[in-house]
């Protein structure tokens, strides 16, 4: 089994109901295991087109032995179930789930890149990660989720 993290987000509609919608989804995969939530805060979309709602996101921690990809499946077959529709790249959109580490593997396909690309650089995707696994860790810089939390600043 491995450790994976994974973010979760909503802009549109029921959005604290869609996200726990989700990990409920997760939750009942056989082969997925629902390890610890971090609450969900609201926060400003980032990108994207000007006007969308604002977002809650937060963090999920799951023990699995799906391999990263079939992790990545899981994630997009729950997005198609919950209602989310091909938009404008970082536009609004009913749920966002993704994957954030897979324990201290680095994945680069054309389809997924682990640990996500711009992590480090995201206080909506860090700082809900940190309330459940600030120690976790980077595979590719070592630092861990609360370096990369502290080194956003304000």
């Amino acid at each position: 089994m491995s450790t994976a993290y994974i973010g979760l987000g909503s802009n549109l509609g029921d959005r604290e109901a869609t996200i726990r919608a989700a990990v409920d989804r997760l939750r009942a995969h056989p082969q997925i295991k629902v390890t610890a939530e971090s609450s969900l805060i609201e926060t400003a979309p980032v990108g994207g087109p000007a006007g969308q709602p604002t977002f809650l996101n937060g963090a999920a921690a799951l023990e699995t032995d799906l391999e990263p990809d079939a992790l990545l499946d899981v994630l997009k077959g729950i997005e198609r179930d919950l209602g989310r529709r091909p938009r404008t790249r970082w536009g609004p959109r009913e749920i966002d789930l993704d994957v954030l580490l897979y324990g201290d593997r680095v994945v680069e396909t054309s389809r997924l890149t682990v640990p996500h690309p711009l992590m480090a650089q995201r206080r909506f995707v860090l700082a809900p990660l940190s309330e459940i696994a600030p120690d976790a860790r980077d595979p590719v810089t070592g630092r861990t989720v609360r370096e990369m939390l502290a080194g956003i600043g304000t």
